[in-house]
């Protein structure tokens, strides 16, 4: 696969923590850097990635997930749009979720089964991407990304602190650290 895996950008890093930019040049860097998300995507063991995971401040993210039926989907979205299920036809999904940026633990995260996104492929075409069960999840968190939020800024106060000791846990065990 082309493209080069850049590290994974970890909580805490300001660019993690707030919006990104709209893209507004759908060129040849647009492309690299997608070709860029995925190889670090793969090499990271993910199934979606957001620009800003790597450090950079654009609206795209990348994904290959398999939806409720275990049919892998792959692409990208530009500037991507999240649209949810009105209130009434809304089913929560509350499973397990974990992030690239706060690796290693994971937490129960309600979200809804099905979602859509709206936005561009790398060349500005506009797309439309409809997930449901584990690709509606992915949708959600990578969108999540690029508005600022990680997924444990979903989570209780308590929920958050011992998904953040954890990390640091894990950190320190692995001497990621300063000692």
């Amino acid at each position: 696969m082309a493209g080069r895996a850049r590290p994974i950008t970890l909580v805490g890093t300001p660019v993690l923590h707030r919006p990104c930019r709209p893209v507004e040049e759908f060129d040849a860097a647009l492309r690299e850097l997608a070709d860029d998300m995925f190889a670090s995507m793969y090499e990271a063991e993910g199934v979606g990635l957001a620009a800003n995971q790597i450090g950079v401040d654009l609206c795209v993210f990348v994904y290959d997930c398999p939806d409720e039926d275990g049919e892998r989907r792959k692409g990208a979205v530009v500037n991507p749009v999240l649209e949810l299920p009105t209130l009434e036809n809304r089913r929560l999904d509350d499973d397990e979720e974990g992030c690239l940026s706060v690796p290693g633990p994971h937490a129960r995260v309600a979200r809804p089964d099905q979602a859509t996104v709206y936005g561009f492929d790398v060349t500005g075409t506009p797309i439309s991407v409809e997930g449901t069960g584990p690709l509606a999840r992915c949708l959600q968190h990578e969108t999540d990304h690029l508005e600022g939020k990680l997924y444990i800024d979903r989570l209780s106060a308590r929920a958050r602190k011992k998904v953040l000791k954890e990390y640091e846990a894990l950190r320190a065990e692995s001497g990621a650290l300063p000692g």
